[in-house]
Order: structure tokens, then C-alpha cells, then sequence
């Protein structure tokens, strides 16, 4: 009798274990995103990176050409100085003044321009980004996906970090696009 309840509960035990595994939750899965290697990576943080230095670049040229413009102008006053009158001079030590103001509202004006440009650029690009990633967690089942910096992560497996697929879809997306923020600003 001692062998026979053995023998059932062992049968009992190996049935139920083929049984509960279907009666329990799904595996959750969870990825990790590192959207500032997106950023630095894609094509079209690329792009936008591409994009933000033609601006940069091109104010930088005009920048240098106003105080090239000042410069000579100072160097002028300083010559003629001694032969003008004083009333000349100091007219002419005003509009330097005012011409040196206008360049640093010029200056400030860019650095404004410039960050307006790469929120506007950095913003698309997150959207888009963030559309993808749903889409994407949506369809391979995920249950949670957190962008690694912003999401607060201190550690994650490499094996949950879903931003090289993420990089790749994003490449093809911005790619049939035609790629490239040319005239943002």
C-alpha cells in the first residue's frame, strides 16, 4: 500500500509539473533603449548633427566678418584719431560702441537660433524615435521599455538592450524618408 501512494503522488507530482507551466504567466519582457547612442548613431542623428553644424558653421562665418569689420574700424579711429576733432571722434567712438552692442546681440541671437534648432531637431527625432519604439514593443510583445538614461537604469543586461534594432528600424524608416533636415531652422 506504502508503494502504491508513492507511486501516486509521484505520477501526481510529474503530471501537474507538464500541467502548470500553461497555467502560468507569460515571461515579461523588458528592453532598455539608449536614446543618446540613437542619437549618435542613426542616420538621422546623424543628420541632425550634419545639419546643426552647416547652421553653426555658416554663423560662425558671418560672426567672424562683423568683428573683422569692427576690428578694422577700431583700427581706423585709432589712425585718424589724433587728426580729427573731438567732436568727430567721439561720434565715431559711438557708432563703434553701438556697432560692437549690435554684435553681441547678433551673437546672442545665434546662440538662441542654434538652440532652438537642436531642441527642434532633437525633439523630432525623439518622437519619432518613441513612435517606433512603441510600434516595435508592440508587435515583438513587450511589456516595458525604458529609455536607459531617463528611465533612471543603473544597471541592465545587455541581452534586454533593444536600441541596435531600434537604430537599424529607425535607419530604414528615415532612409525611405529620404533623409536629411536640409531648410530646418
Amino acid at each position: 500500500m506504502r508503494v502504491f501512494k508513492i507511486a501516486f503522488v509521484g505520477i501526481t507530482l510529474v503530471l501537474l509539473s507538464g500541467v502548470m507551466p500553461s497555467y502560468g504567466a507569460d515571461v515579461a519582457k523588458i528592453g532598455v533603449i539608449d536614446f543618446q547612442k540613437i542619437l549618435e548613431i542613426s542616420s538621422a542623428g546623424k543628420a541632425a548633427d550634419a545639419e546643426i553644424k552647416k547652421q553653426g558653421k555658416k554663423m560662425e562665418i558671418e560672426l567672424r566678418q562683423k568683428q573683422k569689420e569692427l576690428q578694422e574700424l577700431n583700427d581706423k579711429l585709432e589712425r585718424e584719431a589724433l587728426v580729427m576733432s573731438k567732436e568727430m571722434r567721439e561720434e565715431k567712438q559711438r557708432e563703434l560702441r553701438i556697432s560692437i552692442n549690435d554684435l553681441k546681440l547678433l551673437e546672442k541671437k545665434y546662440n538662441n537660433e542654434m538652440k532652438i534648432l537642436n531642441q527642434k531637431l532633437g525633439k523630432r527625432i525623439q518622437d519619432e524615435v518613441f513612435k517606433l519604439v512603441g510600434d516595435f514593443g508592440n508587435k515583438e510583445g513587450f511589456l516595458l521599455i525604458i529609455e536607459k538614461r531617463a528611465g533612471g537604469v543603473i544597471y541592465s543586461p545587455q541581452t534586454i538592450d533593444i536600441t541596435d534594432q531600434i537604430i537599424q528600424l529607425y535607419n530604414e524608416k528615415f532612409s525611405q524618408k529620404g533623409g536629411g533636415f536640409e531648410g530646418e531652422r
